[in-house]
This record gives C-alpha cells, structure tokens and sequence, in this order.
C-alpha cells in the first residue's frame, strides 16, 4: 500500500506524516492487500482566522474503484482520525458487496 501525504496551506511535519500513515494503516490493515494507492491531503482552510476549518480528504484506490473521504474538525489530528476511520469502514463495505455481487 503506497501512501502520499500532502499539505495544503500548512506544512506536514515528520510527526504529522506519521500520524496520518498510522492510523490509515491501522484502519485499513485487513484490506492493505487489495489497495493500490492511499493519497492525503490534509489542510488549514481559513489559515491564522481558525474556526472549524482543518480538513483530511482521503482517497483510496482500489482496482476499478475510487473512494473519498472528507472530514473537517477544529482539530487537525481529529479530523484524521475521523477519516480514518471512515476510510477503513468504506473500503470495507465497497469490498463485500464486490464479493457478494
């Protein structure tokens, strides 16, 4: 599974690299096989003005498919979280009904 993580108005730091491959690992283990790509952008809307304006978009290719996740909190780490977790119930669910089709 290939990560690319990207920043967009904000610089992503080591850490914050790490966090995001962490918990899109952890979320997507049981399928890590089936992926080909998992792309990242993480990034501060309103910039300095704050608000609920940190956003995680999180695309996950699979053969013949694409799926997207947009999760938006005051927090960044929690907006990655979220997706996340999203992500790996998504990919998932689209997985059984491939199998069951």
């Amino acid at each position: 599974m290939r990560f690319d993580v990207r920043g967009r108005n904000l610089s992503v730091t080591a850490a914050l690299r790490d966090h995001v491959i962490k918990r899109l690992r952890f979320a997507l283990e049981r399928v890590a096989p089936r992926l080909r790509r998992v792309a990242v952008q993480v990034a501060d809307m309103n910039g300095p003005r704050g608000g609920v304006d940190k956003r995680c978009y999180v695309r996950v290719v699979l053969p013949g498919r694409t799926i997207t996740i947009n999760e938006l909190d005051r927090d960044l780490y929690v907006a990655i979280d979220r997706a996340a977790e999203r992500a790996g119930r998504a990919v998932e669910r689209t997985l059984e009904r491939l199998r069951a089709a």
